[in-house]
């Protein structure tokens, strides 16, 4: 069995309660980067900008692997 993370708790012993909540927060994520990305084309600051694009990217691509994940699971359950 693998070791328990501590710090912040679930408040349910769910894997796919937490699968969720990461899924929302990678998510919400990619919205706060755009306003990073504004922010640092408009100081003209392409290196940050590029950065935060790849950030983006990364959270992207996590989003997407999560909700296959998701959806997999939920059918299994189904089934």
């Amino acid at each position: 069995m693998g070791t328990m993370v501590t710090g912040l708790a679930s408040p349910v012993m769910d894997q796919n309660y937490d699968l969720i909540h990461v899924l929302q927060e990678s998510l919400q994520h990619i919205g706060r980067l755009e306003t990073y990305i504004a922010d640092a084309d408009a100081r003209g600051d392409t290196e940050l900008a590029t950065w935060f694009r790849k950030m983006q990217e990364n959270n992207r691509k996590a989003s997407e692997q999560g909700k296959k994940m998701l959806m997999a699971r939920l059918q299994e359950e189904m089934s």
